[in-house]
């Protein structure tokens, strides 16, 4: 009997990298955009964002007008009008988490007040399970390397055990967000014990979740052998969600829900889009490649506290001579803000708390040291239209770390956070959009003419 040659589907064969080469020498000229006044990634040449639409859901400023000029401010971060400071502030005074009430707001657009922010506490917690055998047949059976791609399976394989799930009407598609707001940690965390058992022999643990538990709470909860955690762990990663719920609408992920959405889609499909979307290293996978520039930091640096040396190697990764040769400091600068980012404002002091907590101070200070130095010095090196500062994502990964929380999941608890946000434009787009989102592209291909097959 003849077996058939096993063919090797992932290798990129000779064939096909000279069909890759037509397609490399079809770009179109960078000097093309400015001649035919086309904002290449939807940002003018000042950098700043290209309508697209309207929401009342969140803002971005980082600018104000000073005797009829734009200049550079602190930048400032609103839900639903109200300023992120101001919840955080409000909910750490109180001793609470605030992430439950965070969502409240950005759905409904006010603060609940203690009865309705109980009772929408009560709804999450009901929603906190998976459909019986998913864990089995979807998580289990067929693992994922990638944590990201096993959370937007998830979600796509949740649409055929819902009953309604093309129902786009106002109550249903809510009872699909929340639903699903609630799922989240349940499949990051799963897919992820799932994946270390298969992938690196260790051993397998599926903890139910508690409902009385708030999101960040579930989370360590779910993802810890002995289910334990400190006040300050759950504090702080609360504190990390609520700062990524949402991010002014235009986001890359905000407005492929939108857009997704507006032609009328399921739920389903539209949160899976949006997945994709975050998954990328330019959006949710920021604070990863931040993580890897750290290691290489630590591994060239020998004294951490010299300035001068320090300063001596950020040069060189701005020169394409270190790390990943990009020239890029990763976590310092942002698309919108200038002076600083208000979420990492807030985040800083938590951080350095928790690095205290943790018995990892010098390493806090290695990155208050870059935070400080690595402005300058891109402001000294690059021409600029306006300033940089120390991101969140900065951050965040270093929070992770310091909660033990393994690099496969930074970008999928970026993605249960800003699940909320995504929710919030699902139902914006339902209520307020009407028609499908369909920009123009301008055509420079030059007109020609046919020539048939026996004479090319």
């Amino acid at each position: 009997m003849r077996v058939p040659k096993k063919v090797d589907f992932t290798a990129v064969t000779p064939e096909i990298l000279a069909l890759a080469e037509r397609i490399s020498g079809n770009v179109i000229p960078e000097t093309l955009y400015a001649e035919q006044k086309v904002f290449r990634g939807l940002r003018d040449l000042d950098g700043n964002g290209v309508c697209a639409g309207l929401t009342n859901i969140s803002q971005v400023t980082a600018k104000k007008i000073v005797d009829g000029k734009e200049i550079p401010m602190d930048g400032k971060l609103y839900y639903r009008g109200i300023d992120v400071e101001d919840i955080v502030a409000g909910f750490i005074r109180e001793d609470r988490f605030g992430f439950e009430e965070t969502v409240y707001l950005l759905l409904f657009g006010e603060l609940p007040k203690k009865d309705e922010l109980r009772g929408f506490e009560t709804i999450l917690g009901g929603y906190r399970s998976l459909p019986p055998n998913f864990t089995r047949d979807t998580i289990m059976k067929t693992p994922s390397r990638d944590m990201m791609n096993g959370l937007a399976r998830g979600v796509l394989t949740l649409y055929y055990y819902d009953g309604k799930p093309d129902d786009t009407t106002v109550p249903n598609v809510l009872r699909q967000c929340l639903q699903l707001i609630a799922e989240f940690p349940i499949l990051a965390a799963y897919g992820y014990n799932t994946y270390r058992y298969f992938t690196h022999g260790d051993s397998l643990f599926i903890h139910r979740p508690e409902p009385k538990l708030s999101t960040a709470e579930n989370l360590l909860y779910l993802l810890r052998p002995d289910r334990s955690y400190t006040a300050l762990e759950a504090r702080v990663l609360d504190l990390a969600l609520v700062l990524h719920a949402e991010h002014g609408g235009g986001n890359n992920s905000a407005f492929t829900a939108h857009v997704v959405s507006s032609s009328g889609t399921d739920t389903y499909s539209a949160m899976a889009a949006a997945l994709g979307s975050l998954k990328g290293p330019k959006h949710g996978g920021a604070n990863n490649r931040v993580m890897a520039m750290m290691d290489d930091v630590k591994a060239n640096v020998k004294n951490w506290g010299d300035e001068g040396e320090l300063a001596d190697f950020l040069r060189k990764i701005l020169h394409k001579e270190a790390f990943d040769r990009s020239g890029l400091i990763y976590g310092i600068g942002h698309a919108i803000y200038s002076l600083s980012d208000p979420r990492a404002r807030v985040f800083e002091g938590f951080v350095q708390s928790l690095s205290r907590d943790k018995g990892r101070e010098e390493e806090y200070a290695l990155y208050a040291a870059i935070a400080r130095l690595a402005p300058q010095l891109i402001s000294a090196e690059r021409r600029m239209y306006k300033g940089v500062s120390a991101n969140i994502d900065f951050y965040s990964g270093f929070v992770y770390e310091m909660l033990g929380l393994p690099r496969e999941l930074f970008t999928p608890i970026f993605a249960i956070s800003r699940v909320a946000g995504w929710s919030a434009h699902i139902l914006e787009e339902i209520v307020s959009g009407g028609r499908i989102i369909r920009p123009a592209y301008k055509s420079v291909a030059p007109k020609k003419a046919y020539v048939s097959l026996t004479d090319r």
